[in-house]
């Protein structure tokens, strides 16, 4: 068998474990990215519909989920939105800002991808791809096994990923190697990902399928303000994604489906203002009519031809405290399938938040989504892929 001698070797050829490769190379460490699958940077690809929505231009640690809230703040703060969007604008990638801070490339995420293909190339990392590691080995140096060639190196990175969208190549593996070498790992779950219903919801959710609109949903203490999207399943957009990290199965979602308004005041008011007209038709004024149409027969269908002003005030109150605060209970998510995350994974206990280290494995690094550091939609999981990768590539 070959052995092939390096300083780094990086297991992922993902955001972080380029990112990592990239600033190791630039201190002239020799680096070598093994990946797994036919091709690297498949996530970068596919993300914003395929513009890649980089990093966010509000990225702060409120908007990361872990353990440990604490433990993303050194990584981020020593590589920011700022120092990525640099290297972006250094390779004339064009880029626009849509709603919320969210940056995306003008024309393709290919540019990202071909922009830290050429950092990698700079800084002379070698990459391969297709690559089936049969056995990871340590004795003073990293051994990663492969069929005809033993990598060998005194430092040795996880950028493995999580579970989320298996089609892609996405496994536990990571999760394998970091329980290998004694490290724990956090229960992990499904985030970024849509709510699924049964029965009469998920009817009534087919029924509205494709329609979106501005919604506020809250779980417990956490709510958000954004789209949301019917799905011939139950319920998407960003709004749904979004909250779908805070949710476990069983607990209840409510919806308010006119944020900013309080709709049983406004009821009542078009009662007075407009008793001749029918309810539903003082809805669509803010609502789209196909959903007051489905809400009408679950809320108040005896009264569908009533007009306002012969409605009781209660009735209206109750309509409107509906529209505020409706409350449902999904029946589970679309799972790993559809998410764009994954929640937990290796301990942030087991790791330095300084270099991401782990403190019982000298010179092993775990990075990027495998560790228990989650973000919120809108390319904060990217910039988490940035900021931890640099923090090991300067040391690794």
């Amino acid at each position: 068998m070959i052995a092939a001698q390096y300083d780094v070797i990086v297991i992922g050829g993902g955001a972080a474990g380029l990112m990592c490769a990239i600033t190791a190379g630039q201190r002239g460490r020799r680096v070598v990215v093994l990946e797994g699958s036919n091709k690297i940077g498949k996530k970068i690809l596919m993300s914003g519909g395929g513009r890649c929505n980089f990093t966010n231009l509000h990225c702060e640690p409120a908007r990361f989920i872990s353990a440990n809230p604490h433990f993303c703040k050194s990584a981020l703060s020593r590589y920011t939105q700022q120092d990525f969007i640099a290297l972006v604008e250094r390779h004339g990638v064009a880029y626009h800002e849509k709603a919320l801070g969210q940056l995306f490339c003008d024309d393709s995420a290919k540019d990202i991808l071909a922009m830290l293909q050429k950092e990698c190339a700079q800084a002379a990392v070698d990459i391969f791809t297709d690559v089936d590691i049969t056995a990871v080995n340590t004795n003073e140096r990293f051994e990663v096994v492969t069929a005809g060639v033993s990598y060998v190196a005194e430092s040795l990175v996880l950028a493995t990923g999580g579970l989320s969208i298996p089609k892609m190549g996405a496994s536990d593996f990571g999760y394998r190697l970091a329980r290998q070498f004694g490290l724990k790992v956090r229960e992990t779950r499904a985030g970024l990902v849509p709510f699924t219903f049964t029965g009469a919801m998920q009817a009534l959710t087919g029924r509205l399928s494709g329609l979106s609109l501005p919604a506020m949903m809250t779980c417990g203490d956490v709510s958000f303000t954004e789209a949301l999207l019917f799905t011939h399943r139950g319920i998407s957009g960003p709004v749904a994604l979004q909250i779908s990290s805070y949710w476990r199965p069983g607990e209840r979602l409510c919806v308010n489906l006119l944020p900013g308004h309080d709709a049983a005041k406004w009821l009542l008011n078009a009662k007075a203002q407009q008793p001749r007209v029918l309810l539903r038709n003082v809805l669509v004024e803010r609502l789209p009519r196909a959903l007051v149409l489905e809400l009408q027969a679950l809320w108040w269908a005896e009264h569908a031809e009533t007009r306002c002003g012969e409605l009781p005030d209660g009735l209206l109150r109750s309509v409107g405290n509906q529209l505020n605060r409706w409350s449902l209970t999904p029946a589970a998510t679309e799972g790993y399938r559809t998410a764009e995350v994954t929640l937990g994974g290796i301990d942030t206990d087991e790791l330095s938040s300084r270099t991401m280290e782990s403190k019982r494995v000298p010179g092993l690094y775990c990075i990027g989504e495998v560790v228990d550091v989650t973000g919120h939609l809108g390319g904060f999981n990217f910039q988490w892929a940035w900021a931890s990768g640099h923090a090991a590539g300067e040391v690794a």
